[in-house]
């Protein structure tokens, strides 16, 4: 027997939502993942680094899964409940966690680093990358592209306009990074199923990635929660599509 919309919005509203892990969706919703396998390829520049930096590594636990990391690793994170998470599952593994605004300058020297990585950025400060970046170094990243997962989005906000879905485009940052001085030696970009199997996977999910609907709750949005409810019931998985692309750039010099 199906539970009721109150149970499955009290489960939701209850479970917490620290850290960059997303199992308690398991059996509640599917992602197609990218077939570059970001962690796969992360884990293999890791191991040949002497000095990584890991940018917004959330809770740690992407960078947590490589096998083997260099020397010097460093990892910032800017939100406070995902600073405590990942200092304590990175420093038994001798990465260094820096409590950082996400805002520019990055709080190390100049050319500190022969690779930067990230998983999902918030913000990009190209500028920045590079400076912190030693000559010939390399940033490799998976970012969110142009108006992923918007079925729900504007389910929610209703349409947006061109210049909001356009955002995060991957020429842009392509753009972006050569300005700063980066060369992009590789780009590639994937459109992603996504399928919610019941309301309180949605609810969930709007409440760890926080800016699909900006100032979201349940009490604001509870008639368009049982409105959704009652047509995932009656159809079946509410279905969206995540984009993603990665992007590897070498600084120049």
């Amino acid at each position: 027997m199906s539970r009721t919309f109150d149970e499955l919005v009290a489960e939701a509203r209850a479970v917490s939502v620290d850290g960059w892990d997303f199992s308690w969706l398991d059996g509640r919703a599917t992602e197609q993942r990218p077939s570059w396998g970001y962690q796969r390829t992360m884990a293999e520049h890791l191991a040949r680094a002497s000095a990584a930096l890991d940018i917004q590594t959330g809770g740690g636990e992407v960078l947590a899964g490589a096998p083997k990391l260099p020397p010097t690793m460093v990892a910032t994170e800017s939100w406070p409940p995902n600073v405590a998470k990942a200092t304590r599952l990175l420093h038994p593994l001798g990465a260094v966690l820096v409590a950082d605004s996400d805002e520019p300058p990055l709080p190390f020297a100049d050319g500190a680093f022969d690779l930067v990585t990230s998983r999902h950025p918030a913000t990009v400060w190209w500028e920045e990358i590079a400076r912190v970046l030693r000559g010939g170094g390399t940033y490799l990243s998976q970012h969110v592209g142009h108006s992923s997962v918007f079925e729900l989005v504007e389910y929610f906000l209703g349409p947006q306009p061109e210049e909001v879905r356009r955002a995060r485009h991957p020429d842009d940052d392509h753009r972006d990074a050569e300005a700063a001085g980066l060369e992009v030696a590789d780009l590639r970009f994937e459109r992603l199923r996504i399928e919610f199997f019941d309301i309180g996977a949605v609810i969930y999910f709007l409440r760890k990635v926080i800016w699909m609907v900006p100032g979201f709750t349940v009490d604001e949005y509870r008639d368009r929660l049982r409105e959704l409810h009652d047509k995932i019931e009656n159809e079946g998985p509410f279905v969206a599509h995540s984009t993603r692309f990665l992007i590897e750039a070498r600084k120049r010099g």
